[in-house]
């Protein structure tokens, strides 16, 4: 089982001025642990949650991956997961690209239905309902994917038409950057997963809804002709993994059983205190599960 940190909150610390530091301070202790990915949010204002407000501080996904990206040599870097609506798909395409160049061939793509409709009506995003969403969701992913390919013709979609496809140089990562799906919808979601993705990434709401979402999916293979087990299985932890740590790799077992080969872990506290709390306390032991 391999382990990917979740970098979801600039709130710690508090000062902007520190924002950068604390970020690639934890990405580099995170490196240095053994954590297997990096991931931030595709997000313009916070979430609002009753742990969070809109008015805290967020930065832009891309970017930020591209700083961490500087400052590390090892750990896959993505967003978990971008917004379908927050950027055009050619550019999406060229965006992970670059990242994936500069990287050294680490960048994989993160991608779902973006739900986040008061940041996206606040900063002028297009608003569509969520059939659209969807729609254009796979549309992205059929651009992408030919993007990275050897066809550089045209493409046309009901929503997105693309005179050229060219994309020089293309990713180092070969055939392409990985492609993850975030979300568990098991009649639109999970089917494109089974479609498109190399990976899918699961909330972790639970063995049992986890191994729902996965027999849905291993269906959705079945029925477009998809090795279900050439799909990476991923996902969101929700357990504390220091305040809970037997719990946390107790679960992390019972993922495992199912296939799960990665979990993402959400700091609770100073990033780069959590960083190195995980690193030396579960993650020697969640090594040897799987």
């Amino acid at each position: 089982m391999e382990l990917g940190l979740h970098y979801w909150n600039y709130s710690r610390p508090v000062e902007p001025a520190r924002i950068a530091a604390t970020l690639g301070g934890t990405a580099r202790v995170a490196e240095q642990a053994g954590f297997a990915s990096f991931t931030v949010m595709d997000h313009y204002f916070q979430m609002e949650t009753p742990n969070s407000a809109a008015d805290e501080p967020m930065l832009e996904g891309y970017t930020s991956l591209g700083y961490v990206a500087a400052l590390t040599g090892r750990m896959t870097l993505g967003l978990l997961v971008t917004g379908v609506m927050y950027r055009h798909p050619g550019l999406l395409a060229k965006i992970v690209t670059t990242l994936d160049v500069l990287s050294g061939g680490r960048a994989r793509l993160g991608i779902g239905a973006s739900w986040y409709e008061r940041e996206q009506r606040g900063l002028g995003v297009p608003v569509v309902p969520v059939a659209e969403r969807f729609e254009r969701l796979e549309e992205t992913l059929q651009i992408c994917r030919q993007m990275w390919s050897e066809d550089n013709g045209p493409y046309e979609g009901r929503h997105y038409r693309l005179a050229e496809t060219l994309c020089v140089p293309a990713p180092l990562t070969r055939p392409h950057p990985p492609v993850m799906i975030g979300g568990g919808g098991e009649k639109k979601t999970l089917l494109l997963v089974a479609r498109y993705a190399d990976a899918c990434n699961l909330f972790g709401s639970g063995p049992e809804d986890v191994a729902r979402k996965l027999d849905v999916l291993r269906a959705h293979c079945d029925d477009v002709g998809r090795d279900y087990d050439a799909i990476t299985k991923t996902v969101l932890a929700l357990l504390p993994p220091l305040d809970a740590p037997e719990a946390f790799l107790a679960q992390a077992e019972q993922y495992a059983r199912l296939g799960v080969t990665e979990l993402q872990v959400m700091p609770d506290r100073d990033p780069v205190e959590f960083a190195q709390r995980v690193g030396q306390d579960v993650l020697p032991q969640l090594t040897s599960i799987g």
